[in-house]
């Protein structure tokens, strides 16, 4: 009996994904070629039988002959026997497989928490952490499992495949096209699929988080009377999640569709030209039967591998998750001794140069590059980035924090009064957080406070919406009015017409100090003195918002896809 977890789960490869699922696989390499080695046996001997029960027709029963007959009801038998011991030994080799990748990632994970520390709160929501160890294991090993039966169906249609060219090679032309002319039909239904996959994770996680931060603070919230309130907002955010799983499930539904009625079609042609063939003498009774068994068999292998794209999609979906929390690192100790001299920001590891006194926005076609790069400006991540021709790890940390601020969607409202929350350590005056409220375009919300600045809010701020708390957040890092300051999707969370006006106000309010915005809206970029267009976490392009969306056809589309 195998035991789990492994003393030592090994170095994960978290450059990407797949990666990440080919270090899994190769973790286990022994099991993984066990499991598809038996499932090979295992179907193959589910493909040889309706070729044995037609030579037993043809030699046994046509021709009268007790002895053929008896031979091929043997190798019948023995077939059988083979099929049902390899099926046992498929069965034990995949389900070792599925808890061997379940655990290594708990395991890989488990230990990443604990080397970030304090660092993985700041980076993540608790909810990510707990969609992880919950959801996400469960779909990474059943990507280890499906590969002893989806190494068989491949085998086994090659295997059926050659017998039927050899009987009929126009019988075995269809199916040889019709196998690639279904995963043709089903690929179009993966792309969705993926990413219908990836918002429901997303929002699982986000309402994970909103769950455990209402149960965290219930005193608080029957102190105030805000039970109800929270308790509406999160059958609010739960319905969106509910939303989300209804789009996964309908593409889900057209996938399962789909693997019984192309199947079934293509059985029905095979039958089909079979019988008229059998009609002309072209094959005899036996191969007719045998024809018409392996038309009901492959619907088995075909529906296995649109079942092994299915759970591979889901595995990838997933292991983006692990990959993000394995990719992360803690904050860089602090051995610098210099203090910041102003002057181009420039990351090395990217190309991304800032320069100063400039309202400069990221646009990266995935979020994680945009946060990556602003970890690095921040130090928050160690990397090649120079300030002023002075590399950034030299500089003391707690000049380098009170120079650049990185403030991002994880950042937190604390208890107490609002004017003391937003002003921050030094206590700005209230104008000064009057003028940042503006610019954020959360004036609205101090003024539907009972006491306005000088209300009192929860932990967390939990009696304010997403968007609300988003738009405190951004005032309160305004009105720190650090020499650099780095926004993290500052607008993704409020509606269209409040973005324009953030995106409209912002560079006045920061004007000629050097600010940082990362994002995809076309609202925000249109405002930026420059963009910095960024693909695969190298800067590419520069420029204007309008001379981008007319030189690069890529930055083109991911602005049209969020305007969708």
């Amino acid at each position: 009996m195998r035991s789990f977890p492994v003393p030592d789960p090994g170095t994960p490869d978290h450059r990407s994904p797949a990666r990440y699922l080919l270090w899994a696989a190769r973790a286990q390499a022994g099991t993984m070629v066990a499991a598809a080695c038996s499932g090979v046996v295992w179907m193959v001997s589910q493909a040889l039988m309706p070729a044995v029960i037609g030579r037993a027709i043809d030699a046994g029963l046509t021709a009268r002959d007790a002895g053929a007959l008896l031979t091929w009801s043997g190798a019948l038998l023995a077939l059988g026997v083979i099929q049902a011991i390899t099926g046992v030994l498929r069965h034990r080799y995949s389900t070792v497989n599925w808890l061997g990748a379940a655990f290594r990632t708990v395991q890989v994970t488990t230990r990443q928490a604990a080397r970030l520390g304090a660092t993985l709160p700041k980076r993540l929501a608790s909810g990510e952490v707990v969609s992880v160890g919950i959801a996400d294991i469960s779909h990474i090993g059943a990507a280890m499992d499906i590969c002893g039966r989806g190494s068989g169906a491949v085998v086994s249609i090659a295997v059926a495949g050659v017998i039927l060219l050899s009987t009929s090679w126009r019988l075995g032309l269809i199916v040889l096209a019709g196998v690639p002319l279904l995963a043709f039909v089903v690929g179009p239904l993966l792309r969705p699929l993926h990413r219908y996959q990836q918002r429901q994770r997303e929002l699982q996680g986000e309402l994970a988080t909103r769950a455990g931060d209402i149960v965290a603070g219930l005193r608080v919230l029957r102190g105030i009377g805000g039970e109800q309130v929270f308790a509406a907002r999160y059958r609010e955010e739960s319905q969106s999640v509910r939303a989300a799983g209804v789009r996964v499930a309908r593409t889900e539904s057209l996938l399962d569709g789909a693997q019984v009625l192309l199947p079934g079609l293509l059985v029905a042609l095979v039958t089909w030209a079979g019988a008229r063939f059998a009609l002309n003498g072209e094959i005899t009774t036996g191969e007719l039967v045998a024809f018409y068994g392996y038309a009901v068999f492959l619907v088995d292998p075909l529906r296995t591998l649109t079942e092994a794209a299915d759970k591979l999609t889901k595995a990838h979906v997933a292991a983006r998750r692990v990959v993000r929390i394995l990719r992360m690192t803690p904050e860089p100790p602090d051995l610098g001794t210099r203090s910041p001299a102003g002057g181009d920001l420039v990351d090395g590891e990217s190309g991304v140069v800032v320069r100063p006194g400039r309202l400069t926005a990221i646009a990266a076609t995935t979020p994680e590059d945009a946060q990556a790069i602003a970890d690095r400006i921040g130090r928050f991540a160690d990397g090649a980035v120079t300030w002023g021709g002075v590399p950034l790890r030299e500089l003391s940390l707690p000049s380098v924090r009170e120079a650049v601020l990185v403030a991002d969607n994880e950042a937190r409202l604390f208890s107490g009064r609002l004017l003391d929350e937003l002003g921050g350590p030094g206590g700005a005056p209230e104008p000064a957080v009057r003028a940042a409220l503006r610019t954020a375009c959360a004036e609205d919300v101090v003024d539907e406070l009972p006491d306005g600045l000088r209300a009192t809010v929860a932990e967390g701020g939990r009696e304010f919406s997403g968007g609300q708390q988003q738009r405190l957040r951004l005032a309160r890092a305004l009105v720190a009015d650090p020499d650099v300051l780095v926004l993290v999707e500052p607008t993704s969370a409020v509606d269209a017409h409040t973005e324009a006006r953030i995106a409209g106000r912002l560079g006045t309010h920061r004007e000629g100090r050097t600010t940082v915005v990362c994002t995809t809206s076309p609202l925000v970029l249109d405002h930026a003195d420059e963009v910095i267009f960024v693909q695969d976490g190298k800067a590419t392009a520069t420029g204007r918002h309008h001379e981008l969306l007319t030189a690069e056809p890529a930055y083109a589309t991911i602005v049209t896809r969020e305007e969708q």
